[in-house]
Order: C-alpha cells, then sequence, then structure tokens
C-alpha cells in the first residue's frame, strides 16, 4: 500500500502484537471512513463496564434489551460521544435521515431520537459506542505500512460478536493468520509467551 488511496473503508483493522497503546493492544476496528484527510473508526472489542441501561437513564431513554448490555469503547476521541451501530429490523423503521447504512446488515447513527426508537426493542446485533478511533491525514496508512495493523474485509459476526475477547483472533483466522503463530510484545520489549 503506498498510498491512502489504496485503503478504502468499511474495513476491519487488526492491531498487530507489537502495538502496546493500551486504548489499541489487541483490538479490532471497524473502519468507517478514510481519505487523504484523516480516517476514523470505532474499536469493536473493548466492552465497559459501563451498561447501556444506566447510560440511557441519564438521558431519560428506557431500556428495553438486555439488562447487562453494556457500551463500548469506541477509542479515545470524544469519549463522551456516543454513536450507535446496529443491524436493521423492521422494528427500526421510523429512524431519521441521519441512521446511515455502511455496508449491506450494518448501519450507524449518533441521533437521540434514533437512540431512543432502537432502544425501544433493541435489534440482536446492536453496540452503543462511547468515543471513536481517528487518525490525521496518512497517519493511519503509515502505521499499516509500518505494519501495526493488519485489514481484513467487515464480517458482522466479528464486528457484533457476542464474545468481544475472542474477536481479535476470529479477525485475524478470517484472512489465514494464525494468531498463536504471532510473537507477543510487551511493554518492557521481551517476548511473552502467547495466550
Amino acid at each position: 500500500m503506498s498510498d491512502s488511496s489504496e485503503l478504502a473503508a468499511p474495513v476491519l483493522l487488526m492491531a498487530m502484537p507489537q502495538v502496546l497503546d493500551p486504548f489499541f493492544h489487541r483490538t479490532v476496528v471497524l473502519l468507517v471512513h478514510h481519505d487523504e484527510e484523516g480516517s476514523f473508526g470505532f474499536i469493536v472489542n473493548r466492552a465497559t463496564g459501563i451498561r447501556v441501561g444506566e447510560i440511557l437513564k441519564g438521558m431519560d431513554i428506557s431500556w428495553h434489551g438486555e439488562a447487562d448490555a453494556a457500551a463500548f469503547f469506541g477509542g479515545p476521541v470524544q469519549p463522551q460521544a456516543g454513536t450507535v451501530l446496529f443491524q436493521p429490523t423492521p422494528a427500526a423503521e421510523g429512524l431519521t435521515d441521519a441512521a446511515s447504512e455502511i455496508l449491506p446488515g450494518i448501519s450507524i447513527t449518533q441521533h437521540v431520537g434514533d437512540l431512543a426508537t432502537l432502544a425501544e426493542a433493541p435489534p440482536e446485533r446492536f453496540r452503543l459506542f462511547l468515543g471513536y478511533a481517528g487518525w490525521g491525514g496518512g497517519q493511519l496508512v503509515d502505521e499499516i505500512l509500518r505494519n501495526d495493523w493488519l485489514t481484513a474485509p467487515v464480517q458482522s459476526d466479528i464486528v457484533f460478536s457476542r464474545d468481544p475477547d475472542i474477536a481479535w483472533a476470529a479477525a485475524l483466522k478470517s484472512v489465514g493468520v494464525d494468531p498463536a503463530a504471532l510473537p507477543a510484545w510487551s511493554p518492557g520489549g521481551a517476548d511473552e509467551p502467547a495466550n
């Protein structure tokens, strides 16, 4: 990959083991926008300890989904901003024009009215992200060329994995990479046993 035009969103980005930044270590990012001015997406495998119902209660929105459904850490940029990623269902009709399909079967919105509509009858595949991951112009391509990230086609089973802890390994396996064959890295620089 020699320039930004060769990277097209949406795509999955998997952080390679040498990425030790605590925000991105062993993450899978759904990249939803990329051009020469910058890129952004959402970390899909970092559940927070904050329940969706608690967040919505503070917004006077009733949550009718699973009581223990957790919000996800979408990235370190604007952690107070919420974004909903979901698989549209007939119950989701009546959403605003702010909701848009980023690829077949996966839509996104930041509209509070859409969040209230979705909270009434949440789709099985639903994620509330707090914050997002962002890169300046050329930064992400440089990181990919440095082998910090591997790309893979988007698979909704990975994006909405019921066990976000296995999403990283599943994403790597989706492009033929055995996670156990990758070197493990620790902040001290010495290899550690692979899990």
